[in-house]
């Protein structure tokens, strides 16, 4: 349906932090009949609403009602909506499409897209790849004239697309969510990058083969002859997913960190077996943020670059300037000798690993939240390893603390101890940290138990160290 003029159209999900507003405001502008439902009343959808308070649809709040499914020609939903949700089954049964944002953008986009996603470092590799692109556009070393960002990062790209053209690149994150949606359209991007794989969202999922098969929904309708797939090459279930997809690597581009710490990009062909290292000078090139795994960040966007054919040059001054995320291993002060570090975003045990892994010295760890019922064994053992103390909270705090203790022996086991809630957990890392310590909120579990999002956490968290 691309003429949506004069359509009914029902949008699922409006979301307190704007997720339904930008396409709502898209639908308006292309003279459909939207109705917006949520089940979330008015007075905690206040932000949302009065961004599309001017606007010419009707509201349906506090409720879904059945017969908005029935009585419409097309549904929107949020990607946070499961298939299995009764309401999307009401319209399916009725002969109603349902599509949702990503799909509808997809479907009209005429630029080239790379897709980015991963159980972890999505977001700073899409951002990462933005920067690389962008600078390069800016400096003539590739055909594109501007580089896009958006999807499950930043703002909605629909109200972009009278001005995208075809000589434009876009990068989307794109999250396993939004991916079972596209992999309903049968849609994947031009170029696929798959940062790692991971078990994640398993409480949407149910198992992660099942998680596993919506993220691998960015390779699955390429066209092998023209489109180009970027993996992490120190993944292994991510390496033996896309062999099994693909019967062995030579259409994929691969990237890892080098003997030298460098990032480096490599290519088979299948009538040269051994690997090529595509990548050109390094000189000069420093990591943009701490951490290993953001240099596997930065030499993905620079596959993704080579992918494209960007010039063989040296890469080191596209990530100038790039100053990272919020809320993603960010650095908010040092008080008395201590650093403070922001990883709320890391909700999974795999991202906060990055985290943890990224500082050689003593670290003071903030871990816990809502239980997304993944196994947290081996996240207690890096705790251990990897910590000189460990404050403990929210609802799996009991799990960690007997993972944590069930793993130290022997003189150098990390204090272990518990907070019954936030402020105090972070004032109880502050008093257990020494001098030369970091302070690393990175709670490998998502904020839900105890904040609307990982944001609101990281903001709180970052309000109370400036008390400091």
């Amino acid at each position: 349906m691309q003429d949506l003029s004069g359509k009914r159209v029902l949008v699922m999900g409006l979301g307190r932090f704007g997720g339904g507003v930008g396409v709502t405001q898209w639908l308006a502008k292309q003279g459909a009949c939207a109705t917006v439902t949520d089940m979330a009343p008015a007075d905690t959808l206040q932000a949302s609403l009065a961004q599309i308070k001017d606007l010419p649809v009707t509201l349906r709040l506090g409720e879904h009602r059945e017969d908005d499914f029935r009585n419409t020609e097309l549904v929107v939903a949020s990607p946070a909506v499961p298939f299995e949700s009764p309401y999307l089954k009401i319209a399916t049964d009725s002969g109603v499409p349902v599509t949702s944002e990503i799909c509808l953008f997809a479907e009209r986009c005429p630029a080239k897209v790379v897709g980015i996603t991963g159980s972890v470092g999505k977001s700073t590799s899409s951002a990462m790849t933005h920067h690389i692109l962008d600078m390069a556009a800016k400096k003539g070393l590739g055909w594109w004239k501007r580089a896009w960002l958006g999807g499950n990062i930043g703002k909605s790209l629909l109200e972009s697309l009278e001005v995208i053209g075809s000589d434009d690149i876009v990068v989307l994150e794109l999250s396993s969510f939004q991916l079972e949606y596209l992999g309903q359209l049968g849609w994947s991007p031009h170029v696929a990058v798959l940062t790692n794989l991971a078990p994640n969202h398993l409480d949407r999922h149910g198992t992660f083969a099942n998680y596993a098969a919506a993220k691998l929904n960015i390779v699955r309708r390429q066209d092998p002859a023209a489109d180009h797939v970027i993996i992490c090459d120190e993944d292994a279930p991510l390496r033996e997913q896309i062999v099994a997809l693909f019967g062995d690597l030579h259409l994929v581009w691969r990237y890892r960190v080098s003997k030298s710490g460098l990032p480096e990009v490599l290519r088979e062909f299948a009538d040269e077996p051994s690997p090529h290292d595509v990548t050109a000078t390094w000189e000069g090139f420093q990591p943009p943020l701490p951490g290993r795994h953001n240099i596997l960040n930065a030499a993905a966007g620079y596959a993704a670059g080579l992918a494209l054919g960007l010039q063989k040059t040296s890469f080191a001054g596209l990530l100038d300037g790039f100053k990272g995320l919020p809320h993603r291993l960010e650095f908010v002060r040092e008080v008395a000798g201590v650093r403070y570090y922001n990883d709320s975003k890391a909700t999974t045990p795999e991202a906060a690993r990055k985290a943890f892994e990224s500082f050689d010295g003593n670290v003071v760890g903030i871990v816990g939240g809502y239980d997304k019922k993944i196994d947290l064994g081996e996240f207690g053992q890096l705790l251990v390893d990897r910590t000189r103390a460990v404050v403990c909270l929210g609802q799996v705090k009991d799990i960690l603390v007997k993972e944590i203790a069930a793993r130290a022996k022997g003189p150098t086991q990390p204090a272990i101890k518990t907070a019954d809630d936030f402020a105090s957990a972070v004032r109880l890392a502050r008093d257990l940290a020494r001098p030369g310590d970091v302070v690393l909120l990175s709670p490998a579990c998502a904020s839900y138990d105890m904040f609307t999002n990982y944001e609101q956490r990281g903001e709180v968290f970052r309000q109370i160290v400036m008390g400091f």
